[in-house]
């Protein structure tokens, strides 16, 4: 930049370009969805691993009076509550939508004939580990569905969508998309939750991280080969954190205002999970295994939400109590006295750990504009 300019007209130009730019990468990654959509996808199926950021309903099958099951949840998009802990779609949504196939349904509830184009078996509120790691800890877990009953589910549904051959089962996963997550911020938030502190939790890091990776190895042995990992979120800028963990000390807060040591967890956690991922990369090399950076594209809201679109704030939750950050435990979203922001396309954070459609849409096509070949592998000449 020429040294005529001044400091602000030069920031104010430089967000200007980078504005216009992402608007045209979004704009290219929109058309280039649409014509998959027209040519047909690579990928004929999809199937969903996780907790509640890729629940698309099954949570009401064991929880029948979530909040999830009513408005606002859903009011965005679906205009009606789905299940989904969002005012509209998740990220999964966006990425079936790009490659031109329909939401994934929640597994449970949806017969085999519903789920020939993929099925999701995230459940909110569940662990990647074992309930049996956490009651030899004494640490309590709502609901028994965890990654490993997840896969139980999915090796009970294959053959009914491959015609039980195993040939066959291999050739249907060959173009199937496997999403393994989001999964195992959970692990971590039930402890926290229960008053376990950091040092204790951050060891159960490594168990977490194997509980993935052997999901993953049990999948390839299914035939599947092409695979989505998520890391989890910066979760010390969730509104339910900020609240539970509020401290008077300003050094405990980075200058988004977010917590650090609880993003420097979220850091560690993601770090250990790309290191096994370049193990599975290794063992398996015919095997496509990319991670998603859920971590540092949700950053970007909270280090410039105004210039991302986002006026009501990063850190606020458009939908429910009293607080510095719209959360109360007692005052939930989707409870009678919760409250809801005018406009929910303004906000980054839905209901104090959950984010937005239009948050979900901005991470999706992050993920699709860093990882175009890998969503779109007919468009990749």
């Amino acid at each position: 930049m020429a040294s005529s300019f001044s400091p602000s007209i030069s920031l104010s130009i430089s967000l200007f370009s980078l504005m216009n730019f992402n608007s045209l990468i979004i704009l290219c990654i929109i058309l280039c969805a649409t014509a998959n959509l027209v040519l047909g996808s690579y990928y004929k199926s999809i199937f969903s691993f996780g907790d509640s950021l890729a629940d698309t309903g099954n949570v009401l099958y064991f929880l029948p009076n979530s909040n999830t099951g009513r408005l606002p949840y859903g009011e965005t998009y679906f205009r009606r509550a789905t299940g989904r802990f969002s005012d509209g779609r998740l990220v999964l949504d966006f990425i079936a939508q790009a490659v031109g196939l329909p939401f994934l349904p929640p597994y449970l509830g949806s017969s085999s004939k519903d789920l020939q184009q993929g099925a999701n078996f995230a459940i909110g509120a569940v662990t990647a580990l074992d309930p049996s790691f956490f009651e030899d800890r004494k640490i309590v877990v709502p609901i028994n569905a965890s990654l490993g009953v997840q896969l139980k589910w999915f090796k009970q549904l294959l053959p009914s969508l491959c015609n039980s051959s195993s040939n066959d089962c291999q050739d249907y996963l060959k173009t199937s998309l496997i999403l393994m997550g989001e999964i195992g911020l959970n692990d971590y938030n039930i402890p926290f939750s229960q008053g376990r502190g950091l040092k204790e939790i951050r060891t159960f890091v490594p168990h977490v991280v194997n509980a993935i990776s052997s999901a993953i190895k049990v999948l390839i042995k299914e035939g599947a080969v092409t695979f989505m990992v998520p890391g989890i979120i910066p979760f010390g800028c969730s509104a339910l954190y900020l609240t539970r963990f509020k401290s008077p000390d300003k050094e405990d807060y980075d200058e988004s205002g977010c917590i650090r040591w609880l993003n420097e967890f979220s850091v560690y956690h993601n770090k250990f999970l790309q290191r096994e991922l370049d193990v599975l990369r290794e063992e398996f090399p015919s095997v496509k295994i990319i991670y998603a950076d859920y971590y540092n594209v949700a950053m970007k809201f909270y280090k410039s939400p105004e210039v991302l679109g986002f006026k009501g704030g990063a850190l606020k939750a458009c939908c429910g109590g009293q607080g510095a950050y719209n959360y109360n435990q007692s005052v939930i979203c989707g409870s009678a006295d919760a409250k809801i922001c005018d406009d929910p396309s303004t906000y980054v954070n839905w209901d104090g750990a959950h984010f937005t459609d239009v948050a979900h849409k901005f991470i999706a096509n992050a993920l699709m504009q860093e990882n175009y070949h890998f969503f779109f592998p007919d468009n990749s000449n």
